[in-house]
């Protein structure tokens, strides 16, 4: 008898083991978070609540099995959310992008099959605006020569000498989240602050102490002139040769919006004849379409597109009365934190049934 429990037990043993197997595999993986850096993961310990599968890979290489279960997806814009992709998704309750933008999502299609969506709507306001001080405080101070010729050990003050922002007038191109904080910053420098944008917001011109002004206005009177504008088909080349006929003769450019806001060719022009004194960029003209910043630091924007080819001969680069950046605006470790933060409140959020952040059709 016992010659023959014994003989049995791994038999059994197997087939426990195998059930156990089958179990796992049809356990379903509540959230499945797609195109993750390794970074992300890490930091994302502990702070999603439900099951989760972290994959660095899109949407398309993912298995079509892998994704019959899955009710909460966390992706990005190189996964397209189509009518075709959501078919394989029967359960799929719940998108949360880690963008502003939600174009890669099938809006329609998901509000036909009750997907809600959340996006990321700013994250980068203070730090963007942040960089907009700095690139105008390089340039008041002559902070880049005045590093370099200290490092050579060239102590001489000749050629160096800067201005005071105080009391200077500050033309704000948009007032959005960004414009808005330049306007703040600005206002503790005890700079004139006057603003144009497509909407107008009085109580925030009231509380924040600057006018709206028409757009011709605001080149004619402004000592600087920052732009935080979207490049949209009306604001392509809102800056040309017209524009920088009405600015005031020595007048310092600031663009950490869109490259394509300011036509370069006429920049190079009102540079060379004396009406723009300086200019500090975060942002050219040449470089490949980019729709959030945060896809510049993914394997996946640079196998599209390398930036240091496109931009290594820019007419730009190489002009002492201009500062480049390098599209770093947005790179501060708290904006990239906060595009995680609002993602794991979105998804916690929907989870206790109370979903925030939701994008409307």
């Amino acid at each position: 008898m016992f010659r023959h429990f014994f003989a049995i037990l791994p038999l059994w043993i197997r087939a426990q083991l195998n059930c156990a197997r089958q179990s796992l595999r049809v356990m379903p993986e509540t959230i499945l978070f797609l195109e993750r850096e390794p970074w992300e993961q890490e930091f994302l310990k502990g702070k999603l609540n439900g099951a989760i599968r972290f994959s660095p890979d899109t949407i398309d290489r993912i298995p079509t099995a892998d994704l019959h279960q899955v009710t909460v997806l966390v992706t990005f814009l190189y996964s397209p959310i189509t009518r075709e992709v959501l078919t394989n998704m029967p359960n799929l309750k719940f998108i949360a992008t880690r963008s502003t933008g939600y174009d890669h999502i099938d809006v329609r299609a998901c509000t036909e099959r009750n997907v809600i969506i959340s996006n990321v709507p700013t994250y980068g306001e203070n730090t963007v605006a942040e960089h907009t001080l700095a690139l105008l405080l390089a340039l008041s101070r002559k902070l880049i020569p005045s590093v370099e010729r200290a490092r050579r050990g060239d102590f001489r003050l000749e050629g160096l000498r800067g201005f005071d922002l105080k009391a200077k007038t500050i033309g704000i191109v948009g007032t959005g989240h960004i414009g808005t904080n330049v306007i703040r910053y600005a206002r503790g420098f005890g700079m004139r602050i006057i603003a144009f944008s497509k909407t107008v917001n009085q109580q925030l011109a009231e509380d924040l102490g600057f006018r709206y002004v028409a757009f011709d206005e605001l080149l004619s009177q402004s000592d600087i002139i920052s732009l935080h504008v979207p490049l949209l088909p009306e604001t392509h080349h809102l800056i040309n040769d017209d524009a920088f006929q009405k600015m005031k003769r020595g007048v310092i450019i600031l663009n950490t919006a869109r490259g394509g806001v300011i036509d370069t060719k006429a920049l190079v022009r009102a540079l060379k004849n004396g009406i723009v004194a300086a200019a500090g960029l975060d942002v050219l003209e040449e470089e490949c379409e980019i729709r959030e910043e945060r896809e510049l630091l993914t394997d996946a924007f640079k196998q599209q597109c390398d930036l240091e080819t496109v931009l290594a001969n820019h007419l730009l680069l190489n002009r002492e009365n201009v500062v480049v950046t390098p599209h770093n605006a947005f790179n501060s470790t708290e904006a990239l934190e906060r595009i995680l933060e609002t993602t794991i409140e979105n998804v916690n959020a929907f989870l206790a049934g109370k979903p925030q952040n939701v994008v409307r059709t």
